[in-house]
């Protein structure tokens, strides 16, 4: 081990007990940093990154990652991860595809503890720290002429920037290296001075459509330093950012086709919440939740996000949803979540996470998808209607089909997730607010360290336990506040201690504190009862789900490794998977059966039993869904996708034979019927 990986783990396994600064102290409320007035106070702070961990599936999860493209992909793609990546000092790509993996490598390697994976990270970190002028830039500089399979332009853009100033953040969090705050003080100062002169939108639009990433980044160092300076240039990041408060209240691009890029408006979401901590304007609020309304009824899909591909498009089940889409609508899911507390936005990461998220990456995370279709019964190289196509090869799973910034982007999903499954409270207490199997030490009551287990096939069980220890042996109870959240989809909740029911407020859509003296070994048991509901989409077709969990028609899955010709190789990598089946698809579901009064007989869950250490796939998935349905044998594919239909027919349509046909999780299929017609 070299001298520089030695002191950094040095500093990385004391972080957690060196977390607190001084200047913190001075601004918490609770055990860990919180919001400096005048900012907002927040009841949910985030925890120091690695104080939570992985188990069951996903501790799985993250290390297939690891042995994937995630923790190789300077080697998958070493022509722009590489020692040539500007972000490392070389003569290559200087734009956002370098930042966008360290974003998620980073986590991930502090999340998992993992010496080779932080040494990966370390020099990116280093080059980005020593690139820094006296007047406060860092990062590439210099333009270069065009290169196949680089993005050698725009050096100086703001919008590359804004993926580093997230990675540093989550860096300090997890080492308290204080170079970064001095890096981030110098640079925000340079932009105060800089802004007025060169906009966010002076190099590209994007890093004035995604202002708000740079915006929560300013808070944060304020949170640190009480430099007041910072809500000033706060303000003025709100100012130079796309309006998307105006756009979520008063104008129509969510009506429309074609008005906004649809990772955009993923990064964009939580910039009025991101602003709300400074302005504290209702408005802003209302933004969103109107935002989600209007989503719902024009461009949404099943899955909590979009159809986008990449331009806006309505939510019709072929439409397109690009992988980037998913991972930023992820972290501002999260984001929005930490600063109200709000349980919708926990139940609709839950509904991103557990349905788009894993569906879109191959199990052993060497491949990965574009776009993805909710009615997706084909993946084939078959020109499709997309706003914005890519030869052919959007809806292939491969390294680079489609456009590589998701080969570079996906990485921050799962481990950012697993960073948001708990919280500190203000009330010196502990929050679990979005469900996995993981485990987290942290300060509660009066500093003393808690570690809570958290045992469960949550979401496809219902049942989690919460095993309760201290980290110190000598300390044997602490009293502090646990917060559980409700999902509001569960209509009767059940919550025990050591086997006993315990009397607690506990309403769907709410969150139940728990104020009582904790003594080690404790064992606090929720139950979520699932139960199945039917909820209407695109021309008011059918969707089936249970619990957090959409469910698709479960399809037989013939996986093909094929070749790309050598000049598309340069584009779009070597090879590519298509994925085809033998079994039908093209089934309707009887109306007579979605009626809240039969769906409780017509619609029959299975269980597997014990969920598998990797159930994202049709082999694996560990709950199926039985159902009666029709087929309709005049509705076939069109160029790969499933053709037009009337997915709602006011008059009916004559009824095919009843079948029984199986349903699983969404997240588990690759080829699926998700959005069906009803007659």
């Amino acid at each position: 081990m070299n001298k520089l990986t030695t002191v950094f783990l040095t500093v990385f396994m004391a972080a957690t007990a060196a977390f607190a600064s001084p200047a913190e102290e001075a601004s918490v409320s609770g055990n860990y940093l919180n919001n400096r007035q005048p900012l907002l106070q927040k009841d949910y702070i985030e925890l120091p990154l690695g104080a939570i961990t992985a188990e069951g599936w996903m501790q799985e999860q993250l290390l297939r990652m690891k042995n994937g493209m995630t923790g190789h992909l300077n080697e998958v793609y070493e022509k722009v991860m590489g020692a040539r990546n500007g972000w490392l000092g070389g003569d290559g790509d200087v734009w956002e595809r370098g930042p966008y993996w360290i974003d998620g490598l980073l986590p991930l390697a502090y999340i998992l503890k993992d010496k080779e994976l932080i040494e990966k990270v370390q020099p990116w970190i280093e080059w980005t720290l020593a690139s820094q002028k006296a007047n406060g830039y860092f990062g590439p500089d210099t333009d270069r002429s065009y290169e196949p399979g680089l993005q050698r332009d725009n050096a100086q853009d703001w919008w590359p920037k804004m993926v580093m100033l997230k990675i540093m953040q989550q860096y300090y969090t997890a080492t308290n290296d204080k170079r970064v705050i001095d890096f981030m003080t110098k640079y925000f100062h340079y932009q105060l001075k800089e802004l007025p002169i060169n906009p966010l939108g002076k190099w590209t639009f994007w890093g004035e459509q995604r202002g708000g990433d740079n915006l929560m980044v300013v808070y944060w160092l304020y949170n640190i330093t009480g430099d007041k300076s910072l809500l000033d240039l706060g303000e003025l990041i709100h100012k130079q950012t796309f309006n998307w408060t105006d756009v979520f209240l008063n104008q129509d691009h969510l009506s429309r086709q074609h008005s906004l890029h649809c990772v955009n408006l993923a990064q964009g979401f939580k910039e009025p919440i991101i602003y709300y901590q400074q302005n504290k304007n209702p408005r802003q609020i209302q933004a969103i939740q109107k935002a989600v309304h209007d989503i719902h009824n024009t461009i949404g899909l099943p899955t909590g996000l979009w159809g986008g591909d990449e331009l806006l498009r309505f939510g019709k089940p072929t439409a397109g949803s690009e992988l980037c889409t998913a991972v930023e609508m992820m972290y501002s899911l999260e984001k929005m979540l930490e600063v109200t507390g709000d349980v919708q936005w926990a139940d609709y990461l839950e509904r991103v996470a557990y349905n788009a998220l894993p569906t879109q990456v191959t199990d052993d995370y060497s491949a990965r998808q574009y776009y993805q279709q909710t009615n997706q019964v084909s993946v084939t190289r078959t020109w499709r209607e997309f706003s914005t196509p890519h030869e052919d090869t959007d809806i292939l799973f491969g390294e680079l089909t489609g456009y590589p910034c998701c080969t570079s982007n996906l990485h921050q999903g799962w481990p950012k997730f697993v960073q948001n499954l708990w919280y500190a409270t203000a009330d010196n207490g502990i929050a679990a607010l979005v469900y996995a199997p993981s485990q987290v030490v942290a300060k509660v009551a009066d500093r003393i360290e808690v570690k809570i287990k958290e045992d469960t096939a949550y979401p496809f069980e219902e049942r989690i336990d919460f095993h309760v220890s201290f980290v110190d042996k000598k300390v044997k109870k602490a009293f502090f506040p646990f917060h559980i959240r409700i999902p509001e989809w569960c209509k009767h909740p059940e919550i025990k201690l050591n086997g006993e029911s315990l009397p607690v407020d506990a309403y769907p859509g709410a969150i139940a504190r728990i104020n009582r003296e904790w003594k080690n070994g404790d064992v606090l048991t929720v139950e979520f009862p699932m139960e199945v509901a039917v909820s209407r989409w695109y021309d008011k077709s059918a969707v089936v789900e249970r619990g957090p969990l959409v469910y698709a028609l479960k399809m037989n899955e013939k996986w093909e490794k094929k070749f790309f010709e050598d000049k598309k190789s340069v584009n779009y990598g070597t090879w590519y998977y298509e994925v085809t089946s033998d079994t039908p698809w093209n089934y309707f579901l009887f109306s007579k059966n979605l009626s809240r009064e039969k769906i409780g007989e017509s619609f029959i869950v299975e269980k597997k039993g014990q969920v598998s250490g990797y159930p994202w796939n049709v082999e694996n998935a560990p709950v199926s869904i039985k159902v009666k349905a029709g087929r309709l044998p005049d509705w076939t594919l069109v160029r790969g996708s499933v053709g037009p239909i009337a997915y709602y027919s006011q008059m009916g349509a004559p009824a095919g034979e009843e079948e029984m046909i199986e349903l699983i999780p969404y997240g588990c299929t690759t080829l699926r019927l998700t959005e069906f017609p009803v007659r």
